[in-house]
């Protein structure tokens, strides 16, 4: 493990902290304001990826998917009848995160900084927190491991 510190433009931090995230397992990012007070300072532990054979690939995660169509009408419809967010169970995420991370992939790799790359990122971030605080791994893979048990414990 290892700690990163960049200094960047305020503008770019979240483009920073999505391709570091993207090429290192991370924990959480801690920004502080420059000495300059112009730029902000990022840091973060990181550590190298896991072996991609210790992860689902996303044909492996996906294979017994719904249609993408489908699960957006599933969460639409989950989210409408829902009477508070807090009430959504882990299943909502889970599928929720999914569903970002199928769609994002569809943008992959021509444009690893698309708005969907960053809403994947940002939905598997939160899934991991709420099931594993403070482990550091890459929250995509997570989120196709956990989509993957998911599928297995349907059948």
């Amino acid at each position: 493990m290892f700690e990163i510190r960049v200094i960047c433009d305020p503008a770019d931090t979240d483009r920073v902290t999505t391709a570091l995230t993207t090429a290192f397992t991370t924990g959480a990012v801690r920004r502080r304001r420059s000495r300059d007070g112009a730029r902000t300072r990022l840091y973060l532990t990181a550590d190298h990826l896991p072996d991609p054979a210790d992860w689902p690939t996303p044909e492996e995660a996906y294979a017994k998917a719904p249609s993408i169509v489908s699960e957006i009408g599933w969460t639409a419809r989950t989210i409408a009848t829902a009477e508070c967010f807090t009430e959504l169970d882990r299943d909502f995420y889970l599928r929720k995160a999914a569903l970002l991370d199928r769609i994002a992939l569809m943008d992959e790799p021509q444009d690893l900084f698309s708005e969907a790359t960053e809403t994947a990122h940002a939905a598997a971030v939160s899934l991991l927190d709420r099931d594993q605080p403070g482990v550091i791994c890459d929250p995509r893979a997570y989120v196709r491991q956990q989509y993957a048990l998911l599928t297995v414990d349907d059948q």
